[in-house]
């Protein structure tokens, strides 16, 4: 009985072995993998008043990839009176430099103001200490006009669905382009401080106000309303 048992049990490993093997290759393809995965979040879409103009605004920012290389694309704008302020479209490629960081590099392209121009971009985005959201980007127009850009934002979670948000714009510029309206040294510059309730944590609609300065010449004080999404 004893040698008929073994010879069972050999029988049973032996047949089974494939079995094992092919779920172990399985256990091991799947911990190993690295999907195609997305993102898209519209930041701010938005109403605007300063008690002598309303107008809409929009930053989106997506991006498309793998943990080592992405596709990102963000869009920022403004249009009020029936045409459109600024409008801008990024097309980035971008790679980890830390947990926390990514790098980018790309293109840039402005529709508005005074025509369409292009530029080349690089920069990083990501979460600095104490949790701040950073983007800083260096760009190079085509005639030499060098620009840095700065967007630092912070979330207040006052209640489990109430947040509220300060944030940060600045836009400097190496010389003055008129067509452009724009002016060297900083160009532009904003403050906003804006209260959310997420109804749920992929929609959230806000009130807020923001304060904006176009070179030295003309402040504002707008009240904001708005949604925050994403997918």
């Amino acid at each position: 009985m004893t040698g008929t048992a073994t010879l069972l049990l050999a029988c049973a490993l032996t047949c089974a072995a494939p079995v094992i093997g092919a779920e172990h290759d399985a256990m091991t393809q799947h911990m190993d993998d690295d999907p195609l995965r997305f993102f898209v979040l519209a930041d701010r879409l938005e109403w605007q008043s300063d008690g002598a103009e309303d107008r809409a605004a929009w930053a989106l920012t997506g991006w498309i990839g793998k943990d080592e290389n992405r596709l990102w694309v963000r869009a920022d704008g403004e249009r009020g009176e029936g045409a459109t302020e600024e409008s801008d479209v990024e097309a980035l490629w971008g790679r980890p430099l830390s947990r926390w960081w990514d790098l980018l590099a790309g293109v840039r392209h402005d529709f508005a103001p005074g025509g369409s121009r292009n530029w080349a971009a690089l920069g990083v985005t990501g979460l600095a200490p104490y949790e701040f959201d950073v983007e800083l980007t260096a760009y190079v127009g085509e005639r030499g006009t060098v620009a840095l850009s700065a967007d630092i934002e912070y979330e207040l979670l006052l209640t489990q669905r109430w947040v509220l948000q300060p944030r940060v714009e600045a836009m400097w510029f190496s010389r003055d382009d008129g067509r452009h309206r724009a002016e060297s040294g900083l160009s532009k510059s904003a403050l906003g401080l804006r209260l959310r309730y997420e109804i749920r944590r992929e929609f959230a609609p806000y009130l807020g106000v923001e304060w904006s300065r176009s070179g030295d010449t003309r402040d504002t004080l707008a009240f904001v309303a708005g949604v925050r999404a994403w997918l």
